[in-house]
């Protein structure tokens, strides 16, 4: 989860995608050509290892877009395969 938060501060799109589990993953996200987000900080809440292949991760990102703050609160699941951890997908709290 942090090396995903990391890569959005970044706009690294690649490292995203690639660590996005297929089932789910986008086309593409096109970060560059969204509304500059300043990234301020990473909480993680809790994270929950079920059974070896499943994994919760609950976290807090803060940000600013046009100098306003935000907070996404998510929940999201990930998925262990061929020895690497993917994003599957998230419930925004």
């Amino acid at each position: 989860m942090r090396s995903r938060y990391t890569a959005y501060t970044l706009l690294r799109e690649e490292y995203l995608l690639a660590t996005w589990h297929p089932s789910t993953r986008p086309i593409a996200l096109d970060l560059v050509n969204e509304v500059p987000t300043k990234w301020l900080g990473l909480e993680i809440k809790r994270h929950e290892l079920n059974q070896t292949e499943h994994a919760l991760v609950e976290f807090v990102a803060r940000y600013k877009v046009n100098g306003r703050a935000h907070r996404l609160h998510e929940v999201s699941r990930f998925v262990h395969e061929n020895e690497r951890w993917f994003y599957v997908d998230g419930d925004v709290e």
